[in-house]
């Protein structure tokens, strides 16, 4: 069978399925393996069947190891804590390692920037192609106006999400950042309670809703002296990010060792 040969990580959560079925309908990739972690209910399960596709004779298993050593990419929505142990191993194999997991700390950062000297990581808060070219617009959109337009933050996320503010709206809090010249964890403000005073100028303002089973909505506004813009992007399908996710799991095949976006893979740098 030809193709890029893929593992999916978490395979057993919402994205992994989604992933899997992205993976399958694809005609230039094909899943080698599926895992989830230790203890799961999953294990031992086909992925296939789980994810709505028909058995396809591929189990799921907590043993990365000899599954990386037969593909050419991870998949990998998972958790900081598993991503960052899949990244070492990604770096070993040399492999095209697509990290769509959220809720890193700086240190987190630190060793994903480390394993992409030997892996070619591909990092995005959403690897929707479409919240990508929201965030390039929300960056020349920031630099047009300036400080005079106050910018604000606001995502909806389901009940389960347990990372606040998504990482979409921090990537996006980071491209209107790079768009005024300014650092984001100086600039930001994620919480605002009790008597807070005037705003700030120049800050970058995030606010975050849970409820329900909201797949992801998200919304720039840019709020200026008698006029408002808003720049807005609506998931109403997890495949979004699935197709995304094999997208830049090809393109990053043929790339050097390094630590990418999905930016890069759309061009829009």
């Amino acid at each position: 069978m030809d193709g890029l040969r893929v593992v999916v990580a978490g395979a057993g959560g919402r994205m992994g399925q989604a992933l899997i079925g992205a993976v399958a309908s694809d005609p230039d990739t094909h899943l080698v393996g599926a895992l989830d972690r230790d203890g799961a209910e999953v294990l031992g399960r086909d992925c296939g069947a789980l994810s709505g596709l028909g058995e396809i004779g591929i189990a799921i298993t907590s043993d990365p190891l000899p599954l990386f050593a037969a593909c050419d990419a991870v998949l990998d929505f998972t958790v900081p804590e598993a991503s960052l142990a899949y990244a070492e191993l990604t770096a070993q194999a040399r492999l095209v390692h697509v990290i769509g997991t959220t809720g890193f700390d700086a240190a987190h950062e630190e060793k994903i920037r480390a394993a992409g000297r030997h892996a070619r990581i591909i990092k995005s808060g959403n690897m929707s192609l479409g919240v990508n070219l929201l965030a390039a617009l929300v960056r020349r959109a920031a630099a047009a106006l300036g400080p005079d337009y106050d910018l604000e933050v606001l995502e909806m996320h389901h009940r389960h999400k347990v990372d606040a503010p998504s990482g979409t709206a921090l990537l996006l809090g980071q491209a209107a950042a790079e768009g005024r010249g300014v650092d984001l964890d100086a600039a930001s403000v994620r919480v605002r309670d009790g008597h807070t005073g005037a705003r700030q100028e120049g800050t970058i303002g995030f606010a975050t809703l849970r409820g329900g089973s909201v797949v992801g909505e998200h919304s720039v506004i840019l709020a200026g002296e008698g006029e408002r813009v808003e720049l807005a992007h609506r998931a109403q399908d997890r495949s979004i990010f699935a197709r995304g996710a094999v997208k830049a799991a090809l393109w990053g095949f043929d790339k050097k060792p390094g630590l990418y976006t999905m930016a890069d893979v759309l061009g829009l740098h």
